[in-house]
């Protein structure tokens, strides 16, 4: 974790695992987060350098924006 980062454990968490489409932040904004990847994955990632979150953020992108695709076709 992000050993500049310190949690606001007092704040109330908001479970909301899927944001809205209407509700979109532009892209570009982040927001820091802790998530559990594969020892195998996360390694992979790294070892093409510096700049691993933000190819893994790039795959993710890449995902969701062929679901909404395959979503939008389908309606």
């Amino acid at each position: 974790m992000n050993k500049e980062y310190e949690p606001d454990w007092d704040q109330a968490v908001v479970q909301n695992h899927v944001a809205p489409v209407a509700k979109q932040q532009p892209a570009g904004v982040k927001q820091i987060v802790t998530i559990r990847l594969d020892v195998d994955m996360l390694e992979w990632f790294k070892a093409a350098g510096p700049g691993y979150q933000t190819r893994i953020n790039q795959v993710l992108r890449e995902h969701m924006d062929a679901q909404r695709a395959a979503e939008a076709a389908g309606n």
